[in-house]
Order: structure tokens, then sequence, then C-alpha cells
């Protein structure tokens, strides 16, 4: 079976990150898998020609969610293998915590089931995969680095 790399780029994108702490929320996406049942998870999709990793997760944010954000911060990536279309496929998905800028919530994105504004003090228990439950953790602490820093 032949093995191949992808790469792509999504994030965090966060409302209310200068705001109070219980305000704030994250834009996910679900999508229904093929038993039917509804995966919340982060926006993310493939680096075109020309994109840097930044530039792909505020544009699939953008594509995804209908959110215009803005990086702040690198996350961490996310490693791991699957098998498709008779290939094995390497995936890393590199992970940004992002500012919301505007935008309108939407699921116009055919990959996208439905879209929501999710507390971040829900996030742990609404995110399907622990890699990203993890790096939800990783954003809850370095946004409370960033909210110490201000003072």
């Amino acid at each position: 079976m032949r093995t191949v790399r992808e790469t792509s780029a999504g994030g965090l994108v966060v409302d209310g990150l200068d705001g109070p702490r219980e305000l704030r929320c994250a834009a996910l996406i679900g999508r229904t898998d093929r038993r039917g049942r509804l995966l919340w998870s982060l926006p993310k999709g493939h680096i075109e020609e020309g994109e840097t990793s930044e530039q792909t997760a505020m544009r699939e944010v953008a594509e995804e969610t209908g959110i215009i954000g803005e990086v702040v911060a690198e996350l961490g990536n996310i490693d791991y293998w699957f098998v498709t279309e008779g290939r094995r496929v390497h995936k890393t998905v590199h992970h940004y915590l992002l500012r919301c800028l505007g935008g309108e919530l939407s699921d116009a994105d055919v990959e996208v089931t439905q879209v929501a504004w999710v507390p971040l003090s829900e996030l742990d228990s609404r995110l399907a995969y622990a890699d990203e439950r993890r790096l939800a953790e990783v954003a809850n602490r370095m946004i409370d680095r960033m909210e110490t820093g201000k003072r």
C-alpha cells in the first residue's frame, strides 16, 4: 500500500478573547460521521500552494465557520495515520489560536453539518477528538497567561 503525506492547518477561533473568561466562546464545526453521529471539531483543511500554515488556518476558519479570525499564537500540531482509497495517509495538522475579528456563523460549507459558538469551559466535553481537547487546554492556559501579562 502506497504511503502519502498530507499537511493541513486550522485552529481555535475565539470570540471575546480580551473579555471576561465566562463570555469567551470558540467556533466549532460539526460533521456527521459514517455512523450518523455528529462529531464536533476544530475547523481545518489542506494547505494550498503558496500559502503559509497561518494563512490556511485563517482561510479554513472563514470557509468552514463564516468567522474571520487572525492568528494570535501557535497551539501545536496533531499527527495521525489513516487509510483511504487504497493508500496510507500520514497527516500533520498545524493548529493556531485565532482572535475573532467578525463575520457571521454559517454552516454553508458542504463539508460541515453544523457550526456553533461553544463556551471555552465546554470544549472538553464537546470536542470529539482527544488531541483537539488537549490543544483546547493549551489554548486556555495560553489565554490565561495573556490575561495575566496585561495586568
